[in-house]
């Protein structure tokens, strides 16, 4: 899987789970690879310890990240999520990013060209929050295709369910 870097945990796994409409397991050569993206955050007191757990999918492995801050929001710890699985990315591939945060889909696929229309400020004329994520964002999706899909938490979805206890275990080795 070389369009992931190799750092971290990866695992062999039979590819289930969301698809881009009209893809198959195969891909077909000289097309950019094809990969998932499940991403939760979460935390503990908002603001408080933070934590985000990411899957990464291609060809089949998997790849499990997870980390945390001290002192932060859920929503930074969303937005989070899904930067670190974009960073893992090596060269340019057709993604999906797979979340339940509304903030984070709305915000990728609604608000971001108001926002840049309006020199970084709300409907409310205020100051977007956490615009250096939102920008290390558009800069981290510069080179691919990406789609944005939300999924209902805490419903079942495996992967969700999945980043979401990755997330909490980063919030309790901050804890310590």
């Amino acid at each position: 899987m070389a369009e992931l870097k190799s750092k971290g945990q990866g695992s062999k796994k039979q590819g289930q789970g969301s698809r881009v409409k009209g893809q198959t397991e195969s891909e077909e050569p000289g097309l950019a690879p094809v990969v998932e993206i499940f991403s939760d955050g979460a935390c503990s007191g908002n603001p408080g310890p933070g934590g985000y757990g990411t899957i990464l999918r291609c060809r089949g492995v998997e790849k499990e990240l997870s980390g945390g801050a001290a002192e932060t929001t859920n929503n930074r710890m969303e937005l989070t999520a899904a930067l670190e699985g974009l960073r893992q990315l090596t060269r340019p591939c057709r993604v999906t990013v797979i979340t339940d945060s509304q903030y984070l889909v709305k915000g990728m696929t609604e608000w971001l060209p108001g926002w840049q229309r309006n020199g970084w400020k709300n409907s409310k004329k205020e100051p977007v929050l956490n615009r250096d994520l939102w920008e290390a964002l558009l800069d981290a999706v510069k080179t691919h295709s990406v789609t944005w899909k939300w999924v209902r938490g805490h419903a079942g979805h495996a992967e969700n369910e999945r980043c979401d206890a990755l997330a909490r275990a980063a919030i309790t080795d901050l804890k310590g």
